[in-house]
């Protein structure tokens, strides 16, 4: 049985559409909302099965891989998240980069020597790597018109990715990029399926327009801290928020908070712009967190450690 296992944003989404694009693949789609990255706990192999894992962190699944290879699965695993110790095993293939110009998409358009570099300027747009998007699209001669457009879905797709529960979500993941796979390229999706488009750009636009009448909750020259109502469109929107914010005030990281339902917070942190490191080892210091160079997040932080987090925050990029 064939496994495609991959993030429920613009980067995971797009990643498995050019993968699905070069080598057509019956499989069991596994994915969910962005903050959901245990995704290999919701199903088990057998041997022979061959598992495709996009855009999770290795480090937060290692032991499932572990037991998946035991077990006799071939896993293809591509990423650009902290991996922690890749396993040594013939039937495990992993392309992992952690750079902080790169993306699993833009990975991906690598290991298929470009075939499909449209997705893959979509993605990195979506992951906010703006100037690794712009210099994939100098390659094609891309008007700025077609650039516009390709960064527009990329915010949108992941856009929709962000909630506490696929309920939040504008789309399911998995529906998503099934309305999605079939089309060569971004601006054969956006013409035949306008429709969804345009309703991921009215849901980012509104909540959008909501999150901007949030005032911060603690700032500096280095930091900045925003904590958003405990509403849906909140929690739609607040990792978006968060990188709207870094390209607005690049010197400054930022933090956008959000409630969760057990009386907690979860935390997307983005790096400066201009000095995109440090996100993944702040938010790994806290028990539910991690992620990457630029941009990390902390998925459980209890009510009462957010004073804590703050100053760790304030001192880390001071």
């Amino acid at each position: 049985m064939n496994f495609d296992v991959f993030n429920g944003d613009a980067d995971g989404i797009c990643a498995l559409i050019q993968l699905r694009l070069d080598q057509p693949l019956s499989a069991k789609l596994v994915t969910g909302i962005k903050r959901d990255i245990q995704l290999l706990d919701k199903f088990s192999v057998s041997s022979g099965d061959r598992i495709t894992v996009l855009d999770i962190s290795l480090q937060k699944n290692s032991a499932r891989v572990n037991e998946f290879l035991n077990q006799g699965a071939h896993i293809f695993y591509v990423d650009h998240h902290q991996p922690g110790d890749i396993p040594k095993h013939p039937h495990l293939k992993a392309l992992i980069n952690t750079d902080s110009a790169v993306c699993t998409s833009l990975l991906v358009n690598q290991h298929l020597n470009g075939k499909y570099p449209l997705w893959a300027i979509t993605a990195a747009f979506g992951d906010n790597l703006n100037r690794s998007a712009e210099q994939l699209a100098a390659t094609l001669n891309l008007n700025p018109t077609e650039l516009e457009t390709l960064r527009d879905l990329g915010i949108y797709i992941n856009y929709n990715g962000y909630g506490s529960c696929i309920a939040d979500l504008h789309f399911a993941p998995d529906a998503l990029y099934r309305e999605m796979a079939e089309f060569q390229s971004p601006f054969d999706f956006i013409s035949g399926n306008h429709d969804i488009f345009t309703q991921l750009k009215q849901g980012y636009q509104e909540d959008m327009a909501n999150a901007e009448l949030i005032t911060p909750e603690y700032q500096s020259n280095a930091v900045a801290v925003f904590i958003l109502p405990d509403t849906i469109w909140a929690r739609r929107v607040n990792g978006v928020f968060g990188n709207s914010l870094s390209n607005l005030h690049p010197a400054r990281a930022h933090a956008v908070i959000t409630h969760n339902s057990d009386n907690s917070y979860q935390v997307g942190v983005r790096a400066p712009l201009c000095n995109k490191t440090g996100a993944d080892e702040l938010c790994s210091a806290f028990p539910s967190g991690g992620g990457r160079k630029a941009a990390a997040g902390i998925n459980h932080l209890p009510g009462d450690q957010l004073s804590i987090f703050i100053k760790k925050f304030e001192d880390f990029y001071s």
